[in-house]
């Protein structure tokens, strides 16, 4: 994932913004402890909101308690006071997922781009190992769902629906598992969070390619909508915002599944927070992407 799944802060409760807060600041927290300093790094809004999502289904609610920054001792966080085995979780997925787009940058960039990607594969391969070991399961969903996608894209007719599918199918099992070993298939609540994910993924490629349209074609890189809008060097700003308006509208057809699938979701804790995510953060991210990106600033909390 790429830092597109957070919320919309100001329609957050005082309240609802420090348990985000005490989740984003406890995963943090978590991959220093397991794969170490470094492992900070791959910290990101998707995870967090994954992190929220395996929170929401635990019988009871965490708690949350004050402390000092893992980072910046000098600065007070919020952390969980229990919830572990989900943050373990979290952090593993967090580090697989950035060591398989590390990979990725790696075929997909020039020297000077894959110079830099080699660099910081030396470093997530440690906790990529660790993390690989310890959920082989994950490990191997997102290294058959790259394998995928880069067949998907190197077709000789490539289409954005198959494009987005290799994502997509990745989320759909990455919430399928969340699920543990104990789940029943063809239970409602594996259905509906199959579905959840499915759409969650397809939503995730779609914006990342979208957001990227204007770089690839300076860069002459693949992407979906460069080749179903016929795009080129030469395309006007006419021609670009046309394709723009065609991204909202698959954007905003994958949101209605998303949606759908959220109203029937059973959410034990953080509903408010993982209904703000996916209802007013994804639309609002979405917005500024495509139509006001000078006015976009991606920060941590």
């Amino acid at each position: 994932m790429f830092g597109y799944v957070r919320p919309q802060k100001s329609e957050l409760l005082v309240r609802e913004y420090e348990q985000y807060k005490g989740v984003y600041c406890s995963l943090c927290r978590q991959l220093g402890k397991s794969y170490g300093m470094v492992s900070r790094l791959t910290l990101s809004y998707d995870c967090t909101f994954y992190a929220l999502m395996l929170l929401a289904f635990r019988p009871e609610c965490p708690g949350f308690q004050s402390g000092r920054c893992v980072v910046n001792p000098f600065k007070k966080c919020t952390f969980c006071s229990s919830g572990e085995p989900e943050f373990v979780s979290a952090s593993a997925l967090s580090v697989i997922m950035t060591y398989y787009k590390i990979r990725d940058d790696i075929a997909d960039s020039r020297f000077w781009g894959k110079l830099r990607a080699y660099a910081l594969l030396l470093l997530a391969a440690r906790a990529h190992r660790k993390a690989a070991a310890d959920f082989p399961r994950l490990d191997a969903i997102i290294s058959a769902s790259m394998e995928e996608q880069k067949a998907a894209e190197q077709a000789p007719d490539p289409c954005l629906d198959s494009c987005a599918e290799p994502t997509a199918k990745m989320l759909q099992q990455v919430f399928e598992a969340s699920a543990g070993e104990d789940g029943e298939p063809d239970s409602p609540k594996i259905r509906i969070l199959r579905q959840f994910g499915y759409f969650l993924g397809r939503w995730v490629y779609i914006i990342d390619a979208a957001d990227d349209m204007e770089k690839d074609l300076k860069t002459a890189s693949f992407n979906p909508f460069i080749i179903q809008c016929g795009l080129n060097d030469a395309s006007s700003p006419e021609e670009l915002e046309k394709a723009k308006s065609y991204a909202n509208e698959v954007l905003n057809l994958t949101l209605s599944q998303l949606t759908a699938a959220l109203n029937i979701l059973d959410l034990d804790h953080f509903g408010e927070i993982i209904q703000n995510v996916v209802l007013k953060g994804l639309p609002e991210i979405q917005k500024e992407l495509l139509f006001k990106k000078e006015k976009v600033h991606v920060r941590s909390l």
